[in-house]
């Protein structure tokens, strides 16, 4: 009986995908207990013929491909949720690598918690080419969103939530809230997010508290092309943008965005004052573009 479902949004990172899919197919849950279900988001390589291909070579697990039309990564992961069966719906991407026990983790968790509703794992930042040296942890996180919360079942931090490539939820629960907000998430190229901060207001507003589930540990590779100024700048930009779009769609006014912003501005300035110059450098471009992120009129 399938009691967790898998689902894995990818978009033309064809190679990247048979290497996540090799940390799935490695895990020690037993492989009737739960299925995969890949996304295909209108990819142009050859990212259908390689899960075939890697499906077959592993007969023995619940490996599937089906298509979503509409492009965007919320359109993706509700057609995932929608195919899949399981009682369980864990969201990884296609960029990642998780721990043989990843699976297990939560099955066991909601196994020996029936009243919760939805929770989150470690995110470890793998970086193949090294990790730059203008980086810090402020602006690793737009990046990599590393997050470790220590060795026990516990309830997330205040302030902090899931990332979306490391969380699961029981079905009964995401199909009432209605799924990730197709206005939000990434679109092809287009790095606007804010889909996963805005599912967790819904639950938090729906009252589910949210669990941090130790061993449910999700490597994020980050590869060298993520690591240029021109990426990052891209990214923090739309950082602010979903940031922006997040506050129209809930109907609240600018008002308290800007003061936010306001604030973060001057802990970036104190904090700058600690830092080696190149990572000062980069802590400001973060905030200056999801500043100018959050004042466009676009």
């Amino acid at each position: 009986m399938i009691r967790l479902s898998l689902i894995i949004a990818t978009y033309n990172r064809s190679a990247q995908l048979v290497e996540t899919l090799r940390s799935v197919v490695a895990q020690d849950a037993p492989a009737g207990a739960w299925e995969c279900v890949v996304v295909d988001n209108n990819s142009s390589d050859d990212t259908a013929e390689r899960f075939a291909a890697f499906a077959a070579a592993h007969p023995d697990h619940a490996l599937r491909m089906v298509r979503e039309g509409r492009q965007g990564l919320s359109h993706a992961r509700n057609r995932g949720i929608a195919e899949s069966r399981g009682g369980l719906i864990a969201i990884i991407d296609d960029d990642e690598r998780i721990v043989g026990g990843f699976i297990r983790a939560y099955l066991d968790f909601f196994a020996a918690h029936p009243e919760a509703q939805v929770a989150g794992g470690p995110i470890v930042a793998e970086y193949p080419a090294g990790r730059p040296r203008w980086m810090s942890r402020y602006t690793e996180r737009p990046i990599a969103n590393p997050m470790d919360f220590g060795r026990r079942v516990r309830l997330f931090p205040a302030g902090r939530i899931p990332g979306g490539g490391n969380m699961a939820v029981r079905r009964a629960t995401i199909e009432r809230l209605g799924g990730f907000d197709p206005a939000l998430g990434r679109t092809g190229r287009r790095l606007v997010g804010g889909e996963e901060s805005d599912l967790f207001e819904r639950l938090r507003r729906d009252g589910a508290a949210i669990w941090y589930v130790p061993g449910a540990v999700m490597y994020h590779i980050i590869p060298e092309q993520k690591l240029t100024e021109e990426y990052f700048r891209r990214l923090c930009r739309n950082v602010g943008t979903s940031q922006r779009l997040r506050c129209e769609i809930a109907g609240r006014g600018r008002a308290g965005l800007y003061a936010a912003e306001a604030l973060k501005w001057a802990a970036t300035l104190a904090l700058c004052l600690t830092m080696r110059l190149a990572q000062a450098r980069w802590l400001v471009m973060m905030r200056r573009e999801i500043t100018r992120g959050i004042v466009a009129r676009d």
